[in-house]
């Protein structure tokens, strides 16, 4: 941290507007009588101020020749809510005038209007030249600089406070904590300040506060650092709703969504007085979508109107995501139907994000027009999300030209992300000179996004070549990656190149990297069940082993070949069909069929790409056993009926 806090002022404030700009003879003006006291002016500049009507306090306050502090304190606040800088400008000024600029009190009100304004030039100002700096006053200006993602100078700030003996509180640790991982921040130096700052907290007492503690919680879930953020959890000797909604969320934004279900069924069991708000239930019903649970994710919808959460626009987007990720598009579509004026970008972003992902990519589109039809105008991910459902859709010109009305229409300049998108589009297609001229045009750096996206396009069409140039990058950018070198295997083995596949093996063993196993998971009767490739502790593998076994020797009869080219082990014929056999998905719809009843829809969740033997054998199962199976891997959704997949082999 830096030792000392430097302010840097623009031009000297001044306020925005004078006093003479309102006129007492304005036609909404409220008539003043001339026996009013200055006290009924007061209260009623206070009410007024209470009531949300800021213009006509305004228009009082030149009436008022001695304005108390409750007065400036309602003004300064209805400034803040209304968003109002003008009248801002004008309250400071007025205050200033009548003899409140040694106020403490008031100082720390102004800083905290300043910072909800995005002024920060005048609440430094208002810092600076407030004589008698308090706790207060400290902590507001470090709240500022925080929530405005100015970390670096709130931790200089702060180490300005411990340098000069400044006594500090929870709120001080809450904001540090804060200010260590906000945008301006170091990201390699913020796990080390985070961890200074915690100490701290440590040693003075304050890590059992409420605040703090859950303030550690999210900022270590920000990072990453799941089992930091569980040890502060475990030791809390007191909790609310905001700490458990921090440690549920901090699972479902580190893909624990299993954890995360737990936790918040632990929270309704044995804590009472901790009631699930609006933000718990969007971090319950991203779990859900993290795993397909659509009982429970209804579960939670009912919950959500019983208790009137309904109303709240961040419950309803995440409630369009999670049906849409646990396979029921059509109550997306239901509830993104029904709002009316409500819709924000990340609605729409949300709606054109389920229908791309299910493989509707005019559908997506569709939406996108609406949404610029309506005004709203699109964001960074917005593109993302269009451009993927094009992707997946084999949508190429009209990707092309979404990606080119970036820049000529909507005054953005692509991203990474936007690059790695129109690669795949093309790459998916087949047309990889033109994803790698794409590439060669870049003014930015192409990062691992693009190179991984032209990789994973070498791996559908086996292009040896250009698979070796993206991992040549990909290798230096993601050195500890391990997905890149099993791709990499992946289309040599295709290639039928062994001693290449040989040379990757042995560098992922020297490297110590470890594939990324594959995950399956399935809701039957309300519960989540969860399976992995080849899973030997599973007491009913043998089972399911049998049934697949079954299958199989039905579907070779109608001309079935498993395809065991994938399978990237040195071992006999009949030993790599049932390292097949024993695929996540494919125990997952075994298990599945065994423990449902007939006719149901089965749903499963993959954590990776679906490989090829798994979509062939998954499309006859549909059809030999007349089940609806629908399978959302990393990529999109495949809905397997009778025999054929919604995504007609391609994916």
């Amino acid at each position: 941290m830096s030792s000392s806090f430097r302010i840097h002022f623009p031009p000297p404030f001044r306020p925005l507007f004078s006093l003479n700009s309102f006129s007492s003879s304005s036609s909404s003006s409220i008539a003043i009588s001339h026996r009013s006291s200055g006290g009924d002016v007061n209260r009623l500049i206070q009410s007024l101020c209470a009531k949300g009507n800021l213009a006509q306090a305004m228009e009082l306050l030149p009436h008022e020749p001695r304005p108390a502090q409750r007065t400036y304190e309602s003004l300064i606040l209805a400034c803040a809510h209304h968003n109002a800088a003008c009248h801002a400008a004008v309250v400071h000024r007025h205050l200033l005038q009548h003899g409140f600029d040694q106020d403490s009190f008031l100082a720390t009100k102004l800083i905290d209007m300043y910072g909800q304004l995005d002024l920060l030039y005048a609440a430094r100002q208002v810092f600076d030249e407030t004589p008698d700096k308090t706790i207060f006053v400290w902590n507001a200006l470090l709240k500022a600089l925080a929530l405005a993602d100015e970390g670096e100078d709130a931790l200089a700030l702060f180490s300005d406070m411990t340098r000069l003996g400044v006594p500090v509180d929870s709120f001080t640790f809450s904001h540090s904590l804060k200010a260590c991982i906000a945008a301006s921040s170091s990201s390699e130096l913020a796990p080390i300040r985070l961890s200074q700052v915690h100490a701290r907290a440590i040693r003075l007492g304050f890590e059992s506060h409420v605040h703090v503690a859950t303030t550690l919680i999210d900022c270590y879930a920000k990072l990453g650092s799941v089992v930091h953020a569980e040890r502060v959890f475990d030791e809390m000797p007191d909790r609310n709703v905001v700490s458990w909604s921090a440690m549920i969320a901090c699972y479902a934004k580190n893909e624990r969504p299993f954890d995360a279900l737990n936790l918040f069924n632990d929270m309704m069991s044995t804590d009472p007085e901790a009631v699930p708000n609006a933000v718990t239930m969007v971090s319950v019903l991203q779990a859900c979508a993290g795993v397909s649970a659509l009982v429970q994710g209804k579960v939670l919808h009912a919950y959500i109107l019983r208790n009137s959460l309904d109303p709240t626009l961040s419950v309803v987007n995440a409630l369009i995501v999670m049906y849409a990720k646990c396979g029921s598009l059509e109550r997306s579509r239901r509830i993104f139907h029904k709002m009316t004026n409500r819709k924000d970008v990340v609605t729409w972003n949300s709606m054109i994000s389920a229908y791309g992902i299910h493989g509707f990519g005019e559908k997506a589109i569709q939406v996108f027009h609406k949404m610029i039809n309506a005004g709203v105008r699109p964001s960074i991910i917005t593109f993302v999300t269009v451009l993927g459902a094009c992707s997946h859709a084999r949508l190429i010109d009209e990707g092309k030209r979404l990606f080119e009305s970036m820049s000529r229409e909507h005054g953005m300049s692509p991203r990474s992300e936007h690059f790695a998108c129109i690669v795949d589009l093309l790459g998916r297609a087949g047309q990889l000179d033109e994803a790698v001229k794409i590439i060669e045009g870049m003014r930015i750096e192409p990062g691992p996004t693009v190179w991984g996206s032209l990789l994973g396009a070498c791996r559908i069409h086996c292009n040896v070549e250009l698979a070796e140039r993206a991992c040549a990058r990909l290798f230096k950018l993601e050195p500890l990656n391990a997905g890149n070198y099993v791709l990499l295997a992946d289309i040599y083995a295709e290639a039928k190149m062994w001693d290449e596949v040989d040379r990757v093996k042995k560098l992922l063993e020297a490297k110590r990297l470890q594939k990324v196993s594959g995950c399956s998971w399935i809701e039957v009767k309300k519960k989540i069940y969860s399976f992995v490739s080849v899973d030997e502790m599973n007491p009913q593998i043998e089972q399911l082993l049998a049934l697949l076994g079954q299958l199989v020797t039905e579907m070779k009869n109608t001309g079935y070949v498993p395809n065991t080219r994938i399978v990237l082990y040195d071992l006999e014929q009949h030993e790599k069909e049932r390292v097949l056999l024993g695929h996540s998905e494919k125990l997952a719809v075994a298990f599945g069929l065994i423990n449902s009843s007939n006719g149901e829809v089965l749903r499963i969740t993959k954590n990776l790409r679906l490989c090829e033997d798994c979509h062939s054998v998954t499309k006859f199962i549909s059809k030999f056993t007349r089940r609806e199976i629908i399978v959302r891997d990393v990529n999109r959704f495949h809905h397997f009926k009778d025999g054929v997949c919604s995504c007609s082999d391609y994916w």
